[in-house]
C-alpha cells in the first residue's frame, strides 16, 4: 500500500440475493424449494479508487447508485464479494444515526458504550467527557434515557463522540442532514477544522453545496460504477447539469405518453361513436366538444407546470448551485442579471460599489398589480438585507405582457464574505407568483477598511490632545 494514502479501493464488486419469497427454517426450505428463488443483485460492479491521507473526498450520485455500500465497505460493516480494500489509520464512523446507542441507557452511558466501539478506553473517555457533552450543548439532558431524545439530540451526542475520537480517518453518511442550522454549521466548522489538521474524511451526502466547499475531490457513483472524478465544484455541476438532462428528458417522456395514450383514447371514442344511432349524433358531438376542451385544460396545465419548473439556469447566466423555485407561475421571470456600475455581469463587488440587479418577466394575467422583493442571505444564513418595490414606493407595478425591472444598490454596506441574492413577484396578499430562492451567489470584498460583523457604518475617531480626527466618516 502506497504510504502517502490512508485508502485504497481496488475493483471491489458486492452484489446482495434478493429473496422472492425466503423460507427461514429449514423444514420450510425442504419442503417447499421454491421458495428460496431469489435475484442477485450488483450494487458495486467493480470500482477502485485511492484517498490520500488529509485528503477530503466527497461521495456523490443518485440514491441506489452504491454510495452508502461503498462506505460502509470502507467500515467493514459489509464485506466485498470481490476486489481490495486497504486502510491506513485509526477509522471513526458516523454511518447510521444513534447506531450502538442502548435506548434504556442514559446519554453519559451511552458516551463510554459508543466510544468502546470506536476502541477508545473508559480512562480516555473520562478526560474527554467534558469536552463531548460541551460541545453536544446536552448539559441538561446527558442524564436522561437516549429514548427521551429527538433525532436531532441523537445526531449532537453521536457526532460529539465521533469527532473526539482523534480518527485518521472519518467517514460519514447524509449525518448532516439532521439538526438545527446552528448545530449544522457548527459541525461544518468542526470538520473543517478537523480537515485542517490533517484528518482524512470521506462523505456521502445529496447537499452538494456542502460537498463543494468541505471537499478536495469528488467522485460521482452511478450504477455502480465510478463515472467520474475529480475537483468537488467541477464535478458536483457535471452532476447537477446530467440530473436535470434527465428529468427534463422524464417530463418529456412521460408528456408524450400521455399524449399518445389520450389520442388512442379519442380514436376509440370515435369509433364508437360512429356506431350510434343519429338520434344520439348530436349528444355525441357535444361529449367530443367537452372531451377536446378538458384535453385542452390539460395541456395548458402541462405547459403551466413545464414553465413554472423550467431550470433557473434558463433564466440567470449566474445562477447559483442551490437555486430552487417555486410560485403558480402566472407572473414569472424571464431573466435575472447582477451587473456592476459599468453593466456588466459581476458576482463580486468591493465595500461600497454600486449593484444592480435586473429582472426580466412575462405575465399571463396582464394589469395586475404585483410586488417584486429581493433579499440578501449571508453564506452562514444570516438574512442581511431586503426590501420591495411596493414597501419602498407605497403601490404596486402594474404588470404588462412582458416587462423589465431593476433595482440599483447604489452603495454597498455589507462586509467581506459570501452572499447569496433571492427575489420573488407576488401579490397584494404576499402569495408568490415566482420565487426564485438562492438565484445567484455574490461575495464582496474589503481592501481597505478592516470592519468586522455583517455591514459597515458611517464612523470616526478622535484624540483628546490634537482633537485630530482620525477614521473615515461617511
Amino acid at each position: 500500500m502506497n504510504p502517502n494514502n490512508a485508502i485504497e479501493v481496488k475493483d471491489v464488486r458486492k452484489f446482495f440475493k434478493v429473496y422472492y419469497d425466503k423460507g427461514h427454517m429449514l423444514r420450510e426450505r425442504v419442503i417447499h424449494l421454491g421458495r428460496n428463488k431469489y435475484e442477485r443483485r450488483e450494487v458495486l460492479k467493480g470500482i477502485s479508487f485511492n484517498v490520500r491521507k488529509g485528503e477530503s473526498v466527497g461521495l456523490i450520485g443518485k440514491n441506489g447508485c452504491g454510495k452508502s455500500t461503498t462506505l460502509k465497505l470502507l467500515t467493514r460493516i459489509l464485506r466485498p464479494n470481490g476486489g481490495e480494500i486497504n486502510i491506513q489509520g485509526r477509522v471513526c464512523s458516523l454511518i447510521e444515526l444513534g447506531a450502538g446507542f442502548h435506548p434504556d441507557m442514559s446519554g453519559r452511558e451511552n458516551i463510554y458504550i459508543n466510544a468502546s466501539i470506536f476502541g477508545i478506553k473508559a480512562k480516555e473517555v473520562d478526560r474527554r467527557l467534558n469536552d463531548i457533552i460541551r460541545f453536544s450543548e446536552l448539559e441538561d439532558y446527558i442524564d436522561n434515557p437516549v429514548r427521551t431524545y429527538s433525532s436531532g439530540m441523537y445526531m449532537r451526542l453521536a457526532f460529539s463522540v465521533a469527532i473526539n475520537v482523534d480518527a485518521d480517518i472519518l467517514l460519514i453518511d447524509e449525518i448532516l442532514a439532521v439538526g438545527d442550522n446552528s448545530f449544522q454549521t457548527k459541525c461544518f466548522n468542526k470538520l473543517k477544522s478537523l480537515k485542517d489538521a490533517g484528518t482524512t474524511i470521506v462523505i456521502v451526502s445529496h447537499a452538494l453545496g456542502q460537498i463543494e466547499k468541505l471537499c478536495d475531490r469528488a467522485i460521482w457513483i452511478d450504477e455502480g460504477v465510478i463515472r467520474e472524478e475529480g475537483s468537488a465544484r467541477q464535478i458536483c455541476k457535471k452532476y447537477l447539469d446530467v440530473m436535470e438532462e434527465a428529468r427534463l428528458e422524464r417530463a418529456e417522456k412521460e408528456y408524450q405518453m400521455q399524449l399518445e395514450e389520450e389520442k388512442k383514447k379519442r380514436a376509440l371514442e370515435e369509433e364508437e361513436n360512429k356506431k350510434k344511432k343519429e338520434e344520439a349524433e348530436k349528444k355525441q358531438k357535444e361529449e367530443e366538444k367537452q372531451r377536446k376542451e378538458e384535453l385542452e385544460r390539460q395541456i395548458k396545465k402541462q405547459e403551466e407546470e413545464r414553465i413554472k419548473n423550467a431550470s433557473c439556469r434558463n433564466i440567470a447566466p449566474q445562477c447559483s448551485p442551490d437555486a430552487r423555485r417555486t410560485g403558480n407561475g402566472k407572473i414569472r421571470f424571464t431573466e435575472v442579471l447582477m451587473v456592476d456600475k459599468d453593466g456588466y455581469k459581476c458576482t463580486s463587488f468591493e465595500l461600497g460599489d454600486s449593484m444592480t440587479i435586473r429582472m426580466k418577466y412575462e405575465s399571463d394575467i396582464p394589469g395586475k398589480p404585483v410586488n417584486v422583493v429581493i433579499g440578501i442571505t449571508r453564506n452562514d444564513w444570516i438574512y442581511c438585507y431586503g426590501t420591495s418595490f411596493q414597501h419602498v414606493n407605497g403601490n404596486f407595478i402594474v404588470t404588462q405582457k412582458n416587462g423589465e425591472i431593476s433595482i440599483t444598490i447604489q452603495q454597498l454596506r455589507l462586509l467581506q464574505g459570501k452572499y447569496t441574492l433571492e427575489t420573488r413577484l407576488q401579490d397584494e396578499e404576499k402569495n408568490p407568483y415566482d420565487y426564485l430562492n438562492s438565484i445567484i451567489d455574490f461575495e464582496i470584498v474589503c481592501k481597505k477598511k478592516k470592519e468586522a460583523g455583517i455591514f459597515s457604518m458611517p464612523y470616526e475617531w478622535k484624540t483628546d490632545d490634537a482633537q485630530k480626527q482620525i477614521g473615515i466618516i461617511k
